[in-house]
């Protein structure tokens, strides 16, 4: 069985320009639309000391992270059977993968997996993430991304469906 993994962060975000506040954050929403089409199990990275609510703080924060290569801590995750294939995401922060991604990545073996990385950004795609992501995992097979704008996630079904192709090919 394939598992999602994934990053998100809700409360301000930045959506077409503007400063909003989220319930749920965009990763997350396109996580569980992934989850529900592959019938994956979904599991969250979540921090052991959380992100600020404030998007200017956040953004603050992230930029010290990617500048003095921090590894924030993450709460366990229930990994040791991690399948064959794994969908991660994670939103695009200053151009590259939360360091919190990274710091997962580093900690566990993906040796010899299948990756389907998506992301959310709001103009920015991907960044310097696949390159990085590639990197972090040279024994693993990095699929096609998906790099979703945040602001369109609640339409996003189409693109996903469409993106998802290539893996229910993989499974037949």
């Amino acid at each position: 069985m394939a598992k999602v993994i994934y990053f998100s962060r809700r409360n301000e975000n930045l959506l077409c320009g503007e400063i909003k506040d989220l319930a749920v954050g965009n990763t997350k929403i396109v996580a569980e639309k992934i989850a529900y089409y592959t019938d994956a199990e979904i599991l969250e990275l979540l921090p052991v000391v959380n992100y600020p609510t404030n998007y200017d703080e956040t953004v603050f924060l992230a930029e010290k992270e990617k500048q003095e290569d921090l590894r924030p801590e993450f709460k366990p995750l229930m990994v040791s059977a991690v399948s064959e294939v794994i969908f991660l995401g994670f939103p695009n922060w200053c151009g590259v993968m939360p360091r919190i991604v990274v710091h997962f990545l580093e900690k566990y073996d993906f040796s010899n997996k299948i990756i389907y990385p998506f992301c959310t950004h709001e103009g920015s795609a991907f960044g310097s993430s696949l390159f990085e992501l590639k990197q972090l995992c040279p024994d693993s097979s990095i699929m096609a991304g998906l790099p979703i704008k945040g602001s369109n996630v609640a339409k996003a079904d189409t693109a996903i469906k469409n993106w998802l192709v290539q893996y229910k090919k993989m499974e037949e």
